[in-house]
């Protein structure tokens, strides 16, 4: 996912401009910087569309890299129609499929990088693609900007649903989903045709209807907002500081709070808790009521990225190189780790788990890309990167058993 112009990325302490530009602006398309920003590519990586690189030794398992510690090489590199804004929900593996945001939006074999299916005008650039339960359907907000919300079955592209807010709100995004109901933000429309406010809704995700919709506070916007379901509780963040939880049944506000730091990025729900990044604080919000369980600190002048619960442990990394595993319930360290700064290897935000491996991607940096480290320790194993210097972020997926990375329009398959 881009993060701007090579230089514009994250650096210590310091929010990626390409972030903000993705959250204030989703629907945004990005000109034809490319060009211009690309260096020369890695031709075992980038043979062009349909390349399959030949391997430099044979693929390792369990993510342990070759004899002499360097990256596996991927399985296979496909050029592909991303058009990706430096979020997490850009990229999805599932039903034997890897699908990034794009137009047209393409769904490749996992195991081939074959096409399956390929949707002109799928997805909204910056918008997220929602997984529903058992990732049986793929939620996307339309295309076309005509209002709609469309679902899609994930291995065959076709289309099993669709919903409509209504004519008085401007193309309403998808946010969040559960077993039974999609959450969407959109603007109200004025008489003028403008929008000062903007609604949370939930539509049923069995016939389309709508279930609740609640006029969020003046001064709210519609994008920046990242949210999470978990039980009878909607969590969700946005530019202004706000983390509100509202209930799933109704739509009603059950709390919300100013937070001290804005949160540009992910949080974490687990069990009764929302985990938020707040800076050189980590803090954990009881569901039910607000009230702050546990809080961890990062070293002085360094801030938290943005964290991942995988196999109940929470994964996150700090602005200092240091990289954490904790207990998500309780905050207690279960290991802390020096080994990316050791290494001077650049700060993951994303991590996907394959077995006892923690793969991490980065921002652009020529020494990040997907880190593979051991889930028990934090040891960095090895570090894959094309080499292109394409200037948007590294994001990684996976279905279990490979690891996509995605880098710019090159979407690679690693070995899990």
């Amino acid at each position: 996912m881009s993060k701007g112009f090579a230089g514009l990325g994250t650096t210590a302490g310091r929010t990626s401009r390409r972030r903000i530009l993705r959250l204030a602006g989703g629907a945004l398309t990005m000109t034809a910087l490319g060009a211009g920003l690309t260096g020369c590519e890695d031709e075992l990586a980038t043979g062009g569309a349909g390349s399959t690189p030949p391997p430099r030794t044979a693929s390792p398992e369990d993510g342990k890299g070759t004899e002499d510690g360097k990256a596996p090489a991927p399985l296979w590199t496909k050029s592909t129609s991303a058009q990706t804004y430096g979020d997490n929900d850009e990229l999805v593996a599932v039903d034997g499929v890897v699908i990034a945001s794009g137009d047209p939006l393409a769904a490749l074999d996992g195991a081939t990088g074959a096409e399956r299916w390929s949707l002109p005008g799928g997805a909204v650039p910056g918008a997220p693609l929602l997984l529903g339960a058992g990732g049986s359907t793929l939620y996307l907000a339309s295309g076309k900007y005509d209002g709609n919300v469309i679902g899609y079955a994930p291995a065959s592209g076709k289309e099993t649903w669709r919903s409509h807010l209504g004519k008085e709100y401007r193309q309403p995004r998808p946010v969040a989903v559960d077993g039974t109901q999609v959450y969407v933000i959109a603007e109200i429309l004025e008489a003028d045709g403008s929008s000062r406010t903007n609604v949370i809704a939930a539509l049923n995700s069995s016939t389309g209807k709508l279930a609740w919709k609640e006029q969020r506070d003046l001064g709210t916007e519609q994008n920046g907002v990242h949210a999470a379901v978990q039980g009878r509780y909607l969590v969700y963040t946005d530019f202004k500081k706000n983390l509100t939880v509202r209930d799933t049944a109704t739509g009603k506000q059950v709390w919300t709070q100013k937070t001290t730091k804005t949160s540009y990025g992910p949080f974490v729900v687990h069990q009764d808790l929302v985990i938020v990044p707040q800076g050189q604080r980590l803090q954990a919000f009881a569901l039910s009521d607000g009230s702050e369980k546990w809080s961890v600190e990062a070293e002085q002048f360094t801030t938290f990225r943005e964290p991942t619960v995988l196999d109940d442990v929470l994964y996150i990394a700090d602005s200092g190189r240091t990289l954490r595993a904790v207990e998500p319930q309780t905050g207690k360290k279960v290991w802390q780790s020096t080994a990316l700064k050791d290494a001077g290897a650049q700060v993951p935000r994303q991590f996907v788990r394959v077995g006892s491996t923690l793969y991490g991607a980065t921002d652009l940096d020529k020494q990040g890309g997907v880190h593979a480290i051991d889930a028990k320790t934090g040891a960095l194993r090895w570090t894959f990167n094309d080499k292109s210097g394409d200037f948007h972020s590294w994001l990684v997926a996976t279905d279990g058993k490979h690891v996509f990375a995605l880098h710019g329009k090159k979407l690679h398959a690693l070995p899990g």
